[in-house]
């Protein structure tokens, strides 16, 4: 099965329960942790893998070659995102731009335009313990996100138990992330910030039709909102974690609350059992 962990904004606490839950579920099932944040990927921090290999994530890009060109301007007529331009009848590519599709080439009758590999992120994968761990990286200065979450799926083993650490927010790095995943966490704060980007997440899960249920972290006792969004909202509410000073600084020196707080290890196994049965597996 795979299982996304998202919320609305940074800072919720992902990483903390898509780790603990994924060191967890290793220790019974063939489990991979997957950081798709791959802008900022900080699971590694808490899991520290050993054994680092790495593979690149190439976009394909336009080259032009200009003595062959017949100036038809075919090529920039058909490029929809402005990353190719008719000057005179002679294309001039942006390839920050480019969205490797291909286009251009294909309408090239000249063979004046080939397609060249761009390096714009990698691929690392590695081991924590019984657990295999996968992370995206994204270029400096690269903006696609989507294709280096994608390359970052395919290298997910079949039959095995996946954690997908989404990127926060609601944008195309998320939605690349939730695609053709079992079950969403949606982690969140009991505050009205927090509960507003519940809102904003939820409706972009219920798009997708992916089911998914709630994690409250820093959850307080006398603030209620976030569990009554959920009841009106039809949410299951699956766990909670308390607002902790001993869990802040666990979390601070790089620590999974499982090994370093063991009195939450109930709390994380009733969370699986309860993905377990959402997820009919």
């Amino acid at each position: 099965m795979r299982i996304a962990i998202a919320s609305g904004k940074g800072g919720a606490g992902k990483t903390t329960v898509a780790t603990n839950l994924a060191v967890l579920s290793a220790e019974m099932h063939r489990t991979v942790y997957v950081d798709c944040d791959v802008e900022e990927p900080n699971g590694g921090l808490f899991l520290k893998p050993t054994g680092l290999q790495s593979w690149p994530v190439e976009l394909l890009v336009p080259r032009v070659e200009r003595e062959k060109c017949l100036r038809c301007g075919l090529c920039a007529q058909i490029c929809q995102f402005g990353a190719l331009i008719s000057l005179r009848g002679l294309p001039f590519i942006h390839q920050r731009l480019c969205h490797g599709c291909g286009g251009c080439a294909q309408v090239c009758s000249a063979g004046a335009i080939r397609e060249e590999p761009r390096p714009i992120g990698t691929v690392v994968e590695g081991r924590a313990g019984e657990l295999l761990f996968l992370e995206g990286r994204l270029e400096v200065g690269e903006a696609w996100s989507p294709q280096v979450i994608r390359a970052l799926k395919k290298r997910i083993p079949r039959q095995t138990t996946a954690f997908l650490d989404a990127p926060p927010g609601t944008s195309c790095p998320v939605v690349t992330t939730l695609s053709e995943v079992d079950f969403v966490l949606l982690v969140c704060e009991p505050t009205p910030f927090g509960l507003h980007d519940l809102d904003l997440i939820l409706h972009t899960v219920r798009a997708m039709n992916v089911p998914c249920g709630a994690f409250i972290n820093r959850w307080e006792k006398d603030e209620d909102s976030v569990e009554r969004f959920c009841l009106r909202e039809g949410v299951p509410l699956l766990a909670t974690l308390p607002d902790d000073r001993r869990i802040a600084e666990a979390c601070s020196r790089g620590e999974l609350l499982v090994h370093s707080l063991p009195e939450f290890w109930p709390l994380f196994v009733d969370l699986f059992t309860r993905l377990l049965e959402r997820t009919d597996r």
